[in-house]
C-alpha cells in the first residue's frame, strides 16, 4: 500500500488501484471520454468540485465540497452514470495503518470499462463485497469523513479503461483540470422527477417482478427469485421524492406471519423478503393513506 499525507490522513493505493493499474495520468486519448458523466448529488444542487493540485493522491481527483450556506455533509450520493456498483470499506483494523484513507467507498463499473469511484461515504446502500446494477442516478449513499479525520465531502475519481485516473474529468459538461475548483450545478436524476430506483435494484440479483399495484404516490411490487424461492415486496415512491413521507411494504406467505416494513422514508419501502417455494403470498404496500392489499396468490412464482 502506498500513503498519502495532506493534511491529517493517510491512505493507500493498492486497496485504491483499479483493476490492478496504478493512478497513473491519462493518455490524451482518454481524457474527455466521460464527458456523459452527471454531478454526483441530487437535481438542482450546487457544490464545489475541487481539483487541487499539487498533493491530492491520486492527482487528477475531485473532492466535492460544501458551496456557500449549503453543507455537503449527509448529502445522497448517486451514480454519474450507468454501471455495475461495488461496495467496499477500508475501514477494519490494520496492523500497518491505523484508518485507512478511503473508508467506506463504491466503485461503479460503466459499459465502456471506465470507472468511477465515491469515497470517504457515511453511508452505503450496500454492504461490504456487495454489489448492485445501478442506473445514472442510483443513489449509492451519503456524504461523509469516513478513512480519516475529514471535514465531510466526497472524494471522486474518473478511471480510463486502462486504468488510469483522468486528470481533467468532466461533469455536466464542465472539465475540472488540476488546480482548478467550480461551482457545478446537477441535473441528475432531473428527469421529471421519476424515482430513481427499481424494484429490481432494491430487492437484488436474480428477482424479476411478478405483479405490481397501482396505489396514489406511487407503486407496490412483488418480485420473485426462481434459484432460490425468495419473494419480495417493494413500494416505491413517486411523489415527495427524497423527503421522508410514510411508505410501507409486506408480504406474508399463507400459514406464516406477516413482516412490514413501514416508516418515513425518502424513496420506498422494503424490500421485505421472504422464503415461499411452493406457498401462496399476500402482498401489498402503501403510499400515505393509498394501500393495497392483495389476496393469496402466486402459489410458487
Amino acid at each position: 500500500m502506498r500513503r498519502f499525507l495532506k493534511g491529517l490522513v493517510a491512505g493507500l493505493t493498492a486497496v485504491m488501484a483499479v483493476g490492478g493499474a496504478s493512478a497513473a495520468q491519462a493518455e490524451p486519448a482518454d481524457v474527455g471520454i466521460m464527458a456523459a458523466h452527471k454531478s454526483p448529488f441530487n437535481c438542482n444542487k450546487t457544490f464545489y468540485a475541487n481539483n487541487w493540485s499539487p498533493g491530492h493522491d491520486p492527482s487528477g481527483s475531485i473532492d466535492w465540497q460544501s458551496y456557500g450556506s449549503d453543507a455537503i455533509g449527509g448529502e445522497s450520493v448517486r451514480a454519474t452514470a450507468a454501471g455495475t456498483a461495488r461496495f467496499y470499506s477500508t475501514l477494519s483494523p490494520s496492523s500497518e495503518i491505523g484508518i485507512l484513507a478511503y473508508g467506506n467507498y463504491v466503485i461503479v463499473t460503466h459499459g465502456d470499462g471506465t470507472k468511477t469511484r465515491y469515497a470517504h461515504l457515511a453511508t452505503m446502500v450496500r454492504g461490504e463485497g456487495q454489489s448492485l446494477a445501478v442506473s445514472q442516478g442510483t443513489i449509492l449513499g451519503t456524504v461523509g469523513g469516513t478513512g480519516g479525520p475529514y471535514a465531510p465531502h466526497l472524494h471522486y475519481e474518473q478511471i480510463t479503461s486502462g486504468g488510469a485516473i483522468d486528470t481533467s474529468p468532466t461533469v455536466e459538461g464542465v472539465t475540472v483540470s488540476l488546480g482548478q475548483k467550480k461551482a457545478i450545478k446537477s441535473t441528475n436524476a432531473c428527469g421529471g422527477g421519476g424515482n430513481p430506483y427499481t424494484p429490481q435494484e432494491v430487492c437484488g440479483s436474480g428477482f424479476g417482478v411478478v405483479d405490481q399495484a397501482a396505489l396514489t404516490g406511487g407503486t407496490a411490487y412483488l418480485l420473485y427469485n426462481n434459484d432460490n424461492g425468495n419473494n419480495c415486496v417493494v413500494t416505491l415512491k413517486s411523489v415527495s421524492l427524497g423527503t421522508p413521507s410514510p411508505v410501507s411494504a409486506f408480504l406474508e406467505p399463507q400459514g406464516s406471519s406477516r413482516t412490514t416494513d413501514s416508516g418515513s422514508f425518502s424513496y420506498y419501502a422494503g424490500p421485505v423478503k421472504r422464503a415461499a417455494p411452493g406457498v401462496c403470498v399476500k402482498w401489498g404496500g402503501s403510499v400515505g393513506s393509498s394501500s393495497y392489499t392483495s389476496p393469496f396468490e402466486h402459489c410458487g412464482s
